[in-house]
C-alpha cells in the first residue's frame, strides 16, 4: 500500500488550497479513504472521510462547511478541498485508508499545511 500526497503550502488565513493523494498497491475503489492531520506539538486528529463511491461524505466539527472531500477512482486520487483556512488548520495533513473508524493501518507521508499572514 502506498498513499502520496501533494498539494500542501504556506497560504494566508481566508485563502484556499486543494490537496491530493494518490493511492496504489491497493484496490483503491474498495474502500473508505480520509483525511487525518497533525498539528505542530499535537496528536492526530481525523478530519474527513468518503466512501469507496463518494456517496457519503463526513466530516469532523473543526472543518465541517469549510472542507470538501472528493475521490476518482479512475484516477485513484482523493481530494481535499479547503477553503477559509484559518491558523488552528495548520497541520500536517496525511491521506489514509479507511474510514474514520478504520483508517489506522495505512497512511502516507503527508504533505504540509501553513496558515499565516
Amino acid at each position: 500500500v502506498q498513499l502520496v500526497e501533494s498539494g500542501g503550502h504556506l497560504v494566508q488565513p481566508g485563502g484556499s488550497l486543494r490537496l491530493s493523494c494518490t493511492g496504489s498497491g491497493f484496490i483503491f475503489r474498495n474502500y473508505y479513504m480520509s483525511w487525518v492531520r497533525q498539528a505542530p506539538g499535537k496528536g492526530l486528529e481525523w478530519v474527513s472521510d468518503i466512501s469507496t463511491g463518494g456517496e457519503f461524505l463526513t466530516y469532523a466539527e473543526s472543518v465541517k462547511g469549510r472542507f470538501t472531500i472528493s475521490r476518482d477512482n479512475t484516477k485513484n486520487t482523493l481530494y481535499l478541498q479547503m477553503n477559509s483556512l484559518k491558523p488552528e488548520d495548520t497541520a500536517l495533513y496525511y491521506c489514509a485508508r479507511g474510514s474514520k473508524s478504520s483508517w489506522y493501518e495505512y497512511r502516507g507521508q503527508g504533505t504540509q499545511v501553513t496558515v499565516s499572514s
